[in-house]
């Protein structure tokens, strides 16, 4: 069935689209402080992956683990963004939906701490010996 309501596909506006993607990340990386402690996270875990020659499948881990925080750090954005454009005084609500977001973030960045853990240790304790 055609929706009439949908417009033609346009190649021009699926590029735009990376545009308005790429200011989202522009935004979060200039106005988030755990953005930049993610990434610098980010950079000494590639720089460990490449220098402990870590297999494919322990990179599609490291990969995978750092888009789902960088993700959830995102969506914790947009979320304290909308909280703030629609309460404009404090509200329980608001307060416990900040909460859970960062609370998201928190999760899934101890995860792949746990994660790292598992990849990086053994060849750390390899490495002392």
């Amino acid at each position: 069935m055609i929706n009439p309501n949908n417009k033609a596909f346009s190649t021009k506006k699926r590029l735009k689209s990376f545009v308005y993607a790429y200011n989202g990340i522009l935004y979060l990386m200039r106005t988030q402080h755990n953005a930049w402690i993610h990434l610098v996270i980010t950079c000494v875990t590639l720089a460990m992956a490449v220098c402990f020659s870590v297999t494919q499948c322990q990179w599609i881990a490291i990969i995978l683990c750092i888009g789902i925080v960088f993700a959830a750090e995102t969506f914790n954005t947009s979320i304290e963004l909308l909280c703030d454009a629609r309460f404009t005084e404090y509200d329980k609500r608001a307060e416990i939906i900040k909460d859970t977001a960062a609370g998201a973030v928190l999760i899934v960045s101890i995860a792949s701490a746990i994660v790292g853990g598992i990849i990086f240790l053994p060849k750390i304790i390899e490495l002392l010996k």
